[in-house]
């Protein structure tokens, strides 16, 4: 896709984690269950027909972005952080209450 000033321009990806919703913006068969989502919603379809955005599964475990949204339990939350690789900070010391 050529973008600003004649410039190659890749798809922006963004990984979803419900298959249905995929599956509606990339289908263009309106379903008795779809015909009465807003108006507003309509144009991400048009981006994912355009190839200018690209939707991708990803499974509801692996989502990095919980560990900023969400309120997680202490081993997830670990989990999590080791995975967008951020560090203990050595000189924090647990205190008592």
């Amino acid at each position: 896709m050529v973008g600003f000033f004649g410039q190659h321009m890749f798809p922006t990806v963004i990984y979803y984690d419900i298959q249905s919703c995929i599956k509606l913006f990339e289908n263009l068969v309106f379903h008795d269950r779809s015909k009465h989502i807003d108006i507003r919603y309509h144009h991400l379809r048009y981006y994912v027909l355009r190839w200018t955005m690209l939707l991708d599964y990803i499974i509801t475990k692996e989502k990095y972005v919980d560990i900023l949204s969400k309120a997680l339990s202490r081993c997830k939350f670990k989990f999590h952080r080791d995975r967008i690789k951020v560090a203990d900070n050595p000189f924090l010391v647990e205190r008592e209450c």
